[in-house]
C-alpha cells in the first residue's frame, strides 16, 4: 500500500477543485441582481429547483461524519448503522408532508423565528444560542477534524494541519456567496461524492474478492463480506446478557436493537431533518410542491448512502481480519476504526484515488459550507438584527453574515488544531450523535407540540427545552449510579470502563417522553387555545399524485432492505 498521490491523482483532484470554484463563481455572477437582500443571501430567494434542494440537503448531510464516522461504525458494528440512513428516509417523508407546509405557510426564514412566532422571543433567543454553540462546537468542528484526519491519512506525511487550513479556506470561498452558490455547487458536490463513493465501494469489494481468490468482481466481494463477517449483516442486535462479550455489549450500547426504533432513532432524525436550520434552510425559500419534491428526492438518495459510506468500512474489517491492513494499525496495535475509509482509499489505482479524494473533499466542504451558512443566518437574523442593531440595512446584514462565516470557521480551526474536544477518542460518528442527542429531545418536543397542539404554551416550551437537556445529561451520565443499572425505565450495561451505561438512543427516548409529559401537564393549566397557536387549515397536508408515487416507492424500497437484513 502507498499513501502518496500520483500526478494523475493530483490532476483529477485539481480539476474538481477548479471546476467547483468556477461554477460557484458563475452562479454568483449569473444570478446576481444588484445588492443581495437577506432573503436572497440566506434563502436563495426561491431560486433553488427541486433537484438542487434535494442534492444540497444530501451534500450538506453526507460529510466526514458519514464517510469517516459511519464507515468506522460499519467496521465496528456493520449494517446496523444504516438505520440512521434508512429511518431518515422515512422521516423525510414526514417532514415533506407535515412539517414543510406549516413552515412555508408561516413564512419562516429560521427555526428561531418559528419559535418566536409560535411561543415568544425568550425561547427564540435561548434556542438561537443553543444552536450556535451546537453547530460550531460539535458539528462544524467534527466535520473539519474528521475530514482533515481522513485526507491526511490518504495524502500521507505530516499534512493534517495543512489540510485543516485548506478545507477551511475552501468552505469559506464556497459559502461567502450565499445560499444560491451553496445550493447549486452542492449539486456538483453530490455528483462527485456519489460517483467517487461508488467507485471506492466497487474497488473495495473487488479487493476483497481478489484477496480471497474469488476473482468474480464486486458481487463476489459482497458475498465474501457476508460469509466472512455474518455478524456485520444484521440490523437488530440482541439484548446483552451476563455472558455477552464486551465487544457485543459495546455494539448494543451504540445501536440498542429493536428498542432504538421505539426511542432515539426517530427523535434524532426528526430533530435533524425537521427542526434543523442547517437542513430546512434549503427548502424554506421554495414553493410547497418544489420543497416536497426536493425533500423526497433527498430521501431516495439517502437510501443508497450506506452503499457508499458503510460498505467500505465492512470491507476494511474483513481485510483487517485477513491481515491485509496491518500497515494501518496504530502504535498500540489497535486498528482505529475512523481510519477504515482512508485505509481502503490507499488501495485505489492512480487517478481513482484522486477522484475518491475529490468525493471526500466534496462531502466535507459541502457540509461545512452549509453549516456556516446556517450559523450565519441564525446569528444575523435572530441575534444581530433583533438585539444588536435593529436598524441594520439589508446590505449590512449580508456583510455581518459573511463575517460570521469567517469567525465560525476560525473558531472551528482553533478547536480542531489539537483536537481540544476529544473527537478522536470518542469516535467521530458516535461523538456527533451523542452530543447532539443532549438537546434533540427537548427541541423535538417543543416543535411537535407547537406545530400540532394548539394548547401548548410558551412556559411549557421553555420548561421543555431545559428539561430535555437536563434529562439527557442525567440519563446519559448519572442515572445508573443514582438509580442502579436495572429499573422499570431502562437497563444499563457495563461499558468496559468499570461503570454502567444506558444506550444513548434509549436515553434520548426517555428524555423525550418525560419532556412531553411535562409540557402537556404545564399546558393543561393554561388556556384551551394558546394565543399564538397555529391554525392548520383543512387540506394543508394533502399531497399530489406525483408526491404519493414517490412516497410509495421509498417505503417499498425500505421494506425490501429491512426484509433482507433484519
Amino acid at each position: 500500500m502507498r499513501n502518496q498521490l500520483t500526478p494523475l491523482d493530483i490532476a483529477v483532484f485539481l480539476i474538481y477543485l477548479v471546476g467547483v470554484t468556477a461554477y460557484g463563481y458563475y452562479i454568483y455572477q449569473s444570478k446576481k441582481k444588484g445588492e443581495q437582500s437577506t432573503k436572497d443571501y440566506f434563502l436563495a430567494e426561491g431560486s433553488l429547483t427541486w433537484w438542487a434542494i434535494g442534492a444540497s440537503m444530501i451534500a450538506s448531510n453526507i460529510s466526514a461524519e458519514q464517510f469517516i464516522g459511519m464507515s468506522g461504525s460499519g467496521f465496528k458494528v456493520g449494517v446496523a448503522v444504516a438505520a440512521y440512513e434508512w429511518v431518515a428516509a422515512i422521516v423525510l417523508i414526514i417532514v415533506a408532508v407535515f412539517f414543510m407546509p406549516v413552515f412555508l405557510k408561516e413564512k419562516i426564514f429560521t427555526m428561531p423565528q418559528f419559535l418566536e412566532q409560535r411561543y415568544n422571543s425568550t425561547l427564540s433567543l435561548i434556542m438561537s444560542i443553543f444552536w450556535l454553540f451546537l453547530y460550531v462546537l460539535v458539528n462544524l468542528t467534527s466535520i473539519l477534524y474528521l475530514g482533515a484526519l481522513a485526507l491526511s491519512n490518504l495524502v500521507g506525511g505530516d499534512t493534517f494541519h495543512v489540510i485543516i487550513v485548506l478545507l477551511a479556506l475552501f468552505s469559506i470561498l464556497i459559502s461567502i456567496g450565499g445560499m444560491k452558490v451553496v445550493g447549486y455547487t452542492d449539486v456538483v458536490q453530490v455528483v462527485v461524492l456519489v460517483v467517487g463513493g461508488l467507485v471506492t465501494t466497487y474497488i473495495a469489494l473487488t479487493l476483497v474478492s481478489d484477496k480471497f481468490g474469488l476473482g468474480g468482481g464486486a458481487i463476489s466481494g459482497f458475498n465474501a463480506l457476508m460469509s466472512k463477517a455474518p455478524d456485520h449483516f444484521h440490523m437488530i442486535f440482541p439484548k446483552p446478557t451476563a455472558d455477552t462479550p464486551q465487544v457485543e455489549v459495546d455494539k448494543y450500547l451504540s445501536l440498542p436493537g429493536i428498542a432504538m426504533y421505539l426511542a432515539g432513532q426517530w427523535i434524532v432524525n426528526l430533530n435533524y431533518w425537521g427542526c434543523n436550520q442547517y437542513i430546512t434552510q434549503r427548502a424554506l425559500g421554495a414553493d410547497l410542491h418544489t420543497a416536497r419534491t426536493g425533500i423526497l428526492f433527498a430521501a431516495i438518495l439517502k437510501l443508497m448512502m450506506p452503499v457508499i459510506v458503510m460498505l467500505p468500512g465492512i470491507a476494511a474489517y474483513v481485510l483487517y481480519k485477513n491481515g491485509s491492513l496491518q500497515a494501518e494499525m496504530s502504535s498500540t496495535g489497535a486498528f482505529n476504526s475512523d481510519n477504515a475509509y482512508s485505509a481502503i482509499l490507499t488501495f485505489l489505482p492512480d487517478g481513482l484515488k484522486g477522484l475518491s479524494m475529490a468525493a471526500l473533499t466534496a462531502a466535507i466542504v459541502a457540509s461545512m459550507a452549509g453549516k456556516v451558512n446556517s450559523i450565519s443566518t441564525i446569528f444575523t437574523l435572530d441575534i444581530y438584527k433583533r438585539y444588536l442593531n435593529t436598524e441594520a440595512t439589508e446590505k449590512k446584514q449580508v456583510w455581518v453574515g459573511r463575517l460570521t462565516i469567517l469567525a465560525s470557521v476560525v473558531i472551528s480551526v482553533a478547536l480542531t488544531w489539537k483536537d481540544l474536544l476529544g473527537i478522536g477518542g470518542e469516535g467521530g460518528f458516535q461523538f456527533i450523535q451523542k452530543y447532539t442527542g443532549f438537546i434533540s429531545p427537548g427541541i423535538l418536543a417543543i416543535f411537535l407540540l407547537g406545530l400540532f397542539w394548539k394548547r401548548t404554551t410558551a412556559t411549557a416550551a421553555i420548561v421543555g427545552v431545559l428539561a430535555g437537556f437536563v434529562m439527557s445529561v442525567f440519563f446519559n451520565n448519572y442515572a445508573p449510579a443514582v438509580l442502579g443499572p436495572e429499573t422499570l425505565l431502562y437497563t444499563a450495561f457495563p461499558n468496559g470502563r468499570g461503570t454502567y451505561e444506558i444506550p444513548f438512543l434509549i436515553c434520548m427516548g426517555l428524555s423525550f417522553a418525560i419532556t412531553m409529559l411535562l409540557m402537556v401537564a404545564i399546558s393543561l393549566v393554561g388556556p384551551r387555545v394558546s394565543a399564538k397557536a397555529i391554525e392548520l387549515q383543512p387540506g394543508l397536508f394533502r399531497v399530489s399524485r406525483q408526491t404519493l408515487v414517490l412516497i410509495v416507492i421509498i417505503l417499498l424500497l425500505i421494506t425490501a432492505l429491512y426484509t433482507k437484513f433484519w
